[in-house]
């Protein structure tokens, strides 16, 4: 599914989140929304998946206006920063909590279940509870539970913030090639730039609401567009 914002603005109170924000993603491309903390990316994101509505502007997916579409309307699956596991479903039960929700045949449930276990390499862990799991196997179970309803966009909002550097390397290597496999569009925040550069296919750069930048990891690197931009890379090296 491709997406367009257009002219996207939102407030809270009188912080100035995004300002008149415009932006292109297309169909099937792996997006990296980079800055610092209050830059706007969160609150992007939020924007894209219906869990925040603009003040102004409007989202289209895949030409449709779906500005005032609500998160399940949108075939849109969502990653938390803090995962949102249910500490009391096994790992099994978390990744097929949507296929419940849109009442799928139990067959068909239990196929698609299994197929995401094998696919996050997670055969062994399906009767395991998300407190018995590491927190890498963690965030696989919740991008498992994301890809169970099949979305045609996947949002994910820090994914490895909680990990430590290992783990976060590990699974940018894992993520990347998740995405060759099922090639759904995915939009991910990081405050981190060697996860955007190593990870992304295109990188959105923000600051105060605004987008400064748009451009793959070598562009940025080779022809930063302001000062902020070429000081923030060189301040994360």
């Amino acid at each position: 599914m491709s997406i367009l914002v257009e002219n996207i603005s939102k407030s809270f109170g009188s912080f100035q989140a995004l300002d008149r924000v415009n932006l292109e993603i297309k169909n099937g491309s792996l997006v990296g929304l980079l800055g610092p903390s209050g830059s706007g990316k969160s609150t992007l994101l939020r924007v894209l998946a219906g869990l925040e509505n603009p003040d102004s502007g409007r989202i289209w997916l895949e030409g449709q206006d779906a500005t005032q579409m609500k998160l399940q309307e949108r075939e849109i699956g969502f990653v938390f920063q803090n995962y949102a596991l249910f500490p009391q479903l096994t790992v099994s039960e978390n990744i097929a909590f949507g296929l419940d929700v849109k009442k799928i045949d139990s067959i068909l449930k239990k196929k698609r279940v299994q197929e995401l276990l094998k696919l996050m390499q997670l055969e062994k862990f399906g009767e395991c509870y998300p407190n018995q799991l590491s927190g890498g196997q963690r965030q696989r179970v919740a991008l498992a539970r994301a890809l169970a309803v099949e979305p045609k966009v996947l949002l994910l909002d820090e994914p490895f913030a909680a990990l430590d550097a290992k783990i976060r390397k590990q699974l940018r290597s894992w993520l990347r090639e998740l995405h060759h496999q099922i090639s759904v569009t995915t939009v991910f925040v990081t405050h981190d730039h060697s996860e955007a550069m190593e990870l992304a296919q295109e990188i959105v750069m923000l600051e105060n609401g605004k987008i400064l930048q748009i451009g793959t990891a070598q562009e940025l690197s080779d022809h930063p567009t302001n000062a902020f931009v070429r000081n923030f890379l060189e301040l994360e090296k």
